[in-house]
C-alpha cells in the first residue's frame, strides 16, 4: 500500500518540487508544528524533507546540462566544508556531528534546492506569500501568548511552545523567527494594488508588535535597520533617513518596554544584567578563537565550552548572542573570514540586483531580500543566527532571482 501510495505522488513531487521545498523551508524555519502542535504527529517536517530530496534527485538527474554554478555556490561550499572540519576537530564531536547532521546539512543541501528548483520567474512570487502568512500566524500567536501570560519570561518577555521546548521557547530566537518576514512586508508595503498594500502594512505592523513583544534588542535594531534603508531607497537623501530611524529605534524601545525586563530593565544601575551576560559571552567567544585559531571548538559547541573559557561563572552556560562570535568561537578565525566572504558575496549580488530590477516586476522580492541582508547583518551582532536558516534561505533567493532574470547572453558571459 505504502509503495503504490509513493508512486501515485512521485509526478506531484516532480512536478511541484519546489513547493514542496518551500514547504519545508517554512515549517522548519518558523517551527510551526511546535507553534501548533496538533500538527506534530503528521511528522510533515520529515515528510517534506523526504520529498524534497526526491524531487531534487529527479530534477538534477533531468537538467543536469543546465545547472548554473554561480561564485556564492563556491563560497557556501568553501564555509561549509571549514564547518565540516570543525566538527571534525571539535572538543564535543559528538554535540558538532549532531548539530551538523541534524541541521545545518539540511540547511546546506535547501540552499541548492531553492536556488536550482524554480524554472521561471513567477515561482519565486509565491516565497513572499509563504513568508508573510507564516510570519502572520507565529506573530498572531505570540501577541496571544502576551494578552494572556503564556509563556512568558522574566516576567514580560513573550515566547512560543517553551513547555515543549521548542525553539520559539527563548525570545532572542522568536525575535530573529519574526524578523525575517519583517524584510518583505516593509518591500511589498509600497507595491502592489492599494488593498494589497494595506494588508501587507497590517502583516508589518503586527509582525513589529510581536518583535516589541519578545523585548529583543537585536530585533529592534534589525526593525531599525530596515526602516533605515527602505527610507533611504525612497528618499535619496541620508539625513532624513537617519532621522527617522533614530526616532523610531527611541519609540521601538519604549513601546518593547525593554526598561520593564527583569534583566537589562532600568531598574538595574551602571551596566545592566543582561549587557554583561553578553559581554562575559563575548569574551567567552574570542578565548575560544584565541585557544583554537585555526577551526575554533566546533559546531554548536559554544554553549557547553562556556565555562572553560568565560571570565566569569554564574552556575549556568550561556548562548553567545552575537552571530559573528559565534562563527569566531566555533570556527576559528579562518572560519570567520570564509563567513565574511560568504556574506559578503551574498551582500554583493542582493546590491546587484536591486540596482538591476529597478524597473522590473521582481523589484519588490529584490527589496525584500536587500533588507533582509542588512538586516541580518545588523540584527546578527546581537542574536546567534550564523548557522540557522535565515542567511541561507537569503543566499538561496538570491542565486534564484539573479539565474532567472539574467538574459541568456548575460547569463553566458556571468563571471559567476
Amino acid at each position: 500500500m505504502l509503495v503504490v501510495s509513493v508512486l501515485f505522488a512521485l509526478p506531484f513531487v516532480i512536478n511541484q518540487a519546489f513547493l514542496i521545498c518551500v514547504g519545508f523551508i517554512i515549517f522548519s524555519y518558523f517551527r510551526i508544528h511546535e507553534a501548533f502542535p496538533v500538527l506534530e504527529p503528521l511528522r510533515i517536517p520529515q515528510l517534506l524533507a523526504l520529498a524534497s530530496l526526491a524531487g531534487l534527485s529527479w530534477q538534477l538527474w533531468l537538467k543536469r546540462e543546465t545547472i548554473t554554478w554561480q561564485k556564492l555556490h563556491t563560497q557556501l561550499v568553501i564555509f561549509s566544508l571549514w564547518v565540516l572540519l570543525s566538527c571534525i576537530m571539535a572538543s564535543n564531536r559528538g554535540e558538532a556531528f549532531a548539530s551538523f547532521n541534524g541541521n545545518f546539512i539540511k540547511i546546506f543541501i535547501m540552499v541548492f534546492a531553492i536556488s536550482w528548483l524554480p524554472t521561471k520567474i513567477s515561482q519565486l512570487k509565491i516565497i513572499p506569500f509563504f513568508l508573510l502568512f507564516s510570519g502572520l500566524c507565529i506573530g498572531l500567536l505570540a501577541l496571544y501568548n502576551k494578552t494572556n501570560g503564556i509563556g512568558l519570561v522574566e516576567g514580560t518577555r513573550v515566547t512560543i511552545g517553551r513547555d515543549i521546548g521548542s525553539m520559539l521557547g527563548d525570545p532572542n530566537d522568536l525575535a530573529l523567527v519574526l524578523q525575517f518576514p519583517v524584510s518583505f512586508a516593509l518591500a511589498y508595503s509600497f507595491h502592489g494594488k492599494k488593498w494589497q498594500r494595506g494588508l501587507t502594512a497590517i502583516i508589518l505592523i503586527i509582525l513589529i508588535m510581536s518583535v516589541l513583544a519578545t523585548q529583543s534588542r537585536g530585533g529592534l535594531l534589525g526593525i531599525a535597520c530596515v526602516t533605515f534603508a527602505m527610507t533611504l531607497i525612497k528618499s535619496r537623501s541620508i539625513l532624513l533617513p537617519a532621522v527617522i530611524s533614530g526616532i523610531g529605534l527611541f519609540a521601538l524601545v519604549l513601546l518593547a518596554g525593554i526598561s520593564d525586563r527583569a534583566s537589562g530593565g532600568a531598574a538595574e544601575s551602571g551596566i545592566d544584567e543582561s549587557a554583561m551576560g553578553r559581554i562575559y559571552a563575548w569574551q567567552a567567544a574570542i578565548n575560544m578563537a584565541i585557544s583554537n585559531p585555526f577551526t575554533g571548538v566546533g559546531l554548536n559547541n559554544f554553549y557547553y565550552n562556556y565555562y572553560f573559557y568565560s571570565p566569569h561563572w554564574d552556575g549556568k552556560n550561556h548562548a553567545v548572542h552575537s552571530t559573528w562570535l559565534q562563527i569566531t568561537a566555533e570556527t576559528g578565525l579562518a572560519g570567520l573570514v570564509l563567513f565574511l566572504l560568504m556574506v559578503i558575496g551574498a551582500l554583493r549580488v542582493s546590491f546587484q540586483l536591486l540596482k538591476r530590477l529597478e524597473n522590473h516586476d521582481m523589484k519588490p522580492l529584490a527589496q525584500g531580500l536587500w533588507l533582509g541582508m542588512l538586516s541580518f547583518c545588523v540584527s546578527g551582532t546581537f542574536l546567534t543566527q550564523g548557522t540557522t536558516w535565515p542567511l541561507y534561505i537569503l543566499i538561496g533567493l538570491l542565486l534564484a532571482l539573479d539565474r532567472l532574470t539574467l538574459t541568456p547572453e548575460e547569463n553566458h558571459a556571468h563571471p559567476d
